[in-house]
């Protein structure tokens, strides 16, 4: 069957014309339209260490480099860094004949077993902390660029602006050459352009120096020719990128690295702007507050069993198709008509001509009372449902191949009914919601030829 572990065997076309399987695409209940991961605003909500689940803003987030200041990587295997604690022996300061043993914390790591003890790293004398960590040498450089940078685009913001909004470059000075108050320049119909230009109080972009390219290399030491290489001691590629501003070339000079912040996101529909998916604000929790995926509202189709294909000949296959809803659902199976991509139609399918009716979900009897009949009485056809049972009904569709080898693929029109409750239950109480027909194409890859 077509489980999580296939589902791209069964994909429904999102309205940005790109194909995913229906556990991934979202359906925006007010323009009542699929998204997928693609045509959907990203939004960042709670950023959060992944370790110590402590939660920043993202001002502080932004100034810390997204990165936790009590969590640590180990630089080595890169997996998290582990608290010790051992005693040290240490003279008794008031009395210098005894001995007093004192605790001391280090960092290690369980996987690979570095520790902060293999660079000669200082224990300290609290558990949360204060440990040594390297200064970035041009520090100071890259602060002044970003600074002359932000002042550059200031400039261009300002300039940018005075295109927009002024007509004629005369009245920008109106107001700074005969002092004209805000009011009598509104009168004039002129606006103050003060705010969008540098203030004489303000930093000025300044003649930075530029950085001087290297054009020649030391040679290397004939240590490199003569004497074996200790690869044992060397950094790995992968250990210098972990650490772009030192990049230490040895063992030696490796140093915890700060834990990186992950964060939740929400998404948000790019048309109408509203919520498609918001998660809870605690980090612990997997909950949702807001969750539209599609599986909760569009009826899933999957292949029930696989089957023998040959060339130009018919094959009877089994789909399964559930119904979400908590309302019964009619759905319509039809032709798509100029259907355009050619590789997702290598077979000629024939649909069910009826109406099929969904029954409800019923989550008691899903759960609880999974092996017991339900009383639903519906005038199924034989030839064409193979089972009912709950929410799920089992149909054939009659496939024949077209081309001599490859994929066997089929695509159709899916058309459902829809109640939308949310904004029934918006508008009254009492109003029963309105039924809207959806449509979607699917299309599924059932085997080889």
């Amino acid at each position: 069957m077509a489980t999580f572990a296939t589902v791209e065997l069964v994909k429904y076309l999102c309205t940005c014309e790109k194909k995913f399987p229906i556990c991934r695409l979202y359906l925006c209940k007010h323009c009542l339209k699929l998204r997928c991961i693609d045509c959907v605003q990203h939004e960042v909500d709670t950023p959060y260490c992944p370790n110590c689940l402590e939660i920043m803003p993202a001002q502080e987030a932004k100034l810390k480099k997204n990165r936790c200041s009590n969590c640590f990587d180990c630089p080595v295997c890169g997996h998290t860094l582990m608290t010790r604690a051992s005693g040290h022996i240490s003279p008794n300061p008031e009395d210098p004949n005894k001995s007093v043993t004192k605790k001391t914390y280090y960092l290690a790591c369980g996987f690979c077993r570095w520790n902060t003890r293999d660079i000669n790293m200082p224990d300290q004398t609290v558990a949360t902390g204060n440990w040594p960590m390297l200064e970035n040498p041009h520090v100071k450089r890259i602060n002044n660029l970003l600074e002359n940078y932000k002042l550059m685009a200031q400039v261009e913001k300002a300039d940018r602006e005075r295109k927009k909004y002024v007509k004629r470059r005369s009245h920008l000075y109106l107001q700074d050459k005969f002092n004209l108050s805000p009011s009598v320049m509104k009168r004039k119909g002129l606006s103050s352009f003060s705010s969008l230009s540098l203030k004489e109080g303000d930093k000025t972009i300044e003649d930075l120096e530029p950085s001087v390219p290297v054009e020649s290399f030391d040679p290397l030491p004939n240590d490199y020719y003569t004497q074996p290489a200790a690869l044992e001691k060397t950094t790995r590629l992968v250990h210098r990128l972990s650490v772009p501003e030192f990049q230490p070339e040895d063992i030696s000079k490796l140093h915890p690295i700060n834990k990186h912040l992950i964060m939740k996101k929400s998404l948000r529909c790019r048309e109408c702007e509203h919520n498609l998916s918001k998660s809870d604000f605690n980090p612990c929790s997997i909950k949702f507050k807001i969750q539209l995926t599609a599986l909760h509202w569009v009826p899933e189709i999957r292949i029930m069993t696989p089957s023998t294909f040959t060339y130009n000949k018919e094959t009877l296959v089994t789909l399964t198709m559930s119904n979400p809803s908590v309302f019964n659902t009619t759905v319509t199976l039809s032709q798509i008509e100029n259907e355009t991509d050619v590789d997702y139609c290598t077979a000629k399918v024939e649909l069910p001509k009826k109406e099929l009716v969904l029954a409800s979900r019923d989550e008691p009897s899903m759960h609880v009372y999974e092996d017991s009949s339900q009383a639903h009485e519906f005038k199924d056809d034989p030839k064409l449902i193979v089972f009912r049972k709950g929410n799920k009904i089992g149909f054939v569709v009659k496939v024949t191949p077209v081309v001599p080898k490859g994929d066997v693929k089929i695509c159709f029109l899916l058309k459902h009914e829809f109640r939308n409750t949310t904004v029934a239950a918006l508008q009254s109480e009492s109003k029963e919601p309105e039924i809207k027909w959806l449509e979607h194409k699917v299309y599924l890859c059932l085997g080889t030829i």
